[in-house]
């Protein structure tokens, strides 16, 4: 069976460095892999408006500032399909069609949309579109026979339950579903980056992202203003690393090589660790560090970037072509659901025949 990835984010800002480390970076990584015969990164504003329906243009204006970043990381679209979710209309008559396999205790009980809804305030008036978003997550990976679904931690429920879905579908109606497998970032460090201000979530309403979009001027200062250890008030003090968001974005981007080049007293991120929690290491030092790192890592991203930023209409072009292959796929499989559920009326050429020959045996 062929391994095909479906993966994608919701057009609601510019994606920041909590993404690249989550997924992006990974995403690039499969797709020069070779492993997999198809990729597709979908912008998802379809499930974006099921909470900002009465903002639409804040999703259309961010159409383009994800397929920048998804481009300047290096997805390739002559490798990865890159598509919008609403061009894909077989997403919504799947969506309809799960919706009769799911109970509403059972999106109830999703520990990530209970989540989702009190981030939201909307315990009180929950949006139908939004209440029953997995089903729709169930109808973009199936629809492209999706075999491996790169997602955070924070989405495994999501992808069970479209697990759950084909296995309904496919119990009633025979095998026709593919069932996925969720892929999860391979460091601890990579699950979920924080927030520059110490907050567990990285947030534009809160202001506190390192955007991949940012200027170098921008990353630094975002970076010496980094919450550190609010104990560590001299440098000779023990620091800890715990919480210390220095030290876990440390984790998730330093490599040995940028010991040697820019800090050569360490060999590694461990003796530097061991120096902070036993003193004598200052907070403007590691930050600094810090700084060179991901510059390093954001510098080709920039130049990237700033390429596709010259020929706007291409980049439009590049998610027209991708839609376009995504909906000749997303077809493929829903003809497949229609002839499984016996509602494929007109291409049933002996159900024709047969209705033919009993209206026929009546006239006699």
């Amino acid at each position: 069976m062929d391994k095909i990835i479906l993966t994608g984010d919701r057009p609601t800002g510019r994606l920041h460095v909590g993404h690249y480390v989550g997924s992006l970076r990974r995403r690039v990584e499969l797709q020069e892999s070779g492993e997999f015969s198809k990729i597709f990164i979908m912008i998802a504003d379809a499930q974006a408006l099921t909470d900002n329906f009465e903002n639409p243009e804040k999703i259309r204006q961010n159409i383009i500032e994800v397929a920048l970043d998804y481009l300047s990381c290096g997805l390739n679209p002559e490798k990865s399909n890159l598509l919008i979710q609403s061009m894909i209309p077989e997403l919504t008559e799947l969506t309809f069609f799960y919706s009769n396999l799911v109970t509403v205790s059972r999106l109830q009980r999703n520990p990530t949309v209970k989540n989702e809804i009190q981030q939201r305030n909307f315990e009180a008036s929950i949006p139908v579109g939004f209440f029953t978003y997995p089903i729709s997550q169930a109808a973009d990976i199936t629809a492209f026979k999706a075999t491996t679904v790169p997602v955070g931690e924070d989405q495994l429920p999501m992808i069970e339950q479209a697990r759950e879905i084909v296995r309904k579908f496919n119990s009633v109606y025979g095998e026709t579903l593919v069932e996925p497998e969720a892929f999860l970032p391979e460091s601890e460090a990579c699950l979920r980056l924080p927030g520059t201000d110490g907050r567990q979530k990285m947030s534009k309403s809160l202001g506190n992202c390192i955007y991949l979009a940012d200027t170098e001027a921008d990353v630094k200062k975002k970076i010496m203003s980094m919450y550190t250890d609010p104990q560590h008030l001299q440098i000779s003090d023990p620091g800890h690393i715990e919480g210390n968001c220095v030290f876990t974005y440390l984790d998730a981007f330093s490599r040995p090589e940028h010991f040697e080049e820019y800090l050569p007293e360490y060999r590694n991120l461990d003796e530097l660790k061991e120096h902070y929690q036993r003193g004598g290491l200052g907070d403007v030092k590691i930050k600094k560090f810090l700084n060179q790192v991901l510059q390093e890592e954001l510098a080709p991203i920039r130049a990237r970037r700033a390429e596709y930023e010259k020929d706007i209409p291409a980049v439009y072009e590049i998610l027209r072509k991708g839609s376009e292959t995504a909906r000749e796929e997303a077809a493929k499989t829903m003809a497949e659901v229609k002839r499984a559920m016996r509602i494929n009326y007109f291409e049933d050429a002996e159900l024709i025949r047969a209705q033919s020959r009993k209206y026929e045996g009546l006239k006699d």
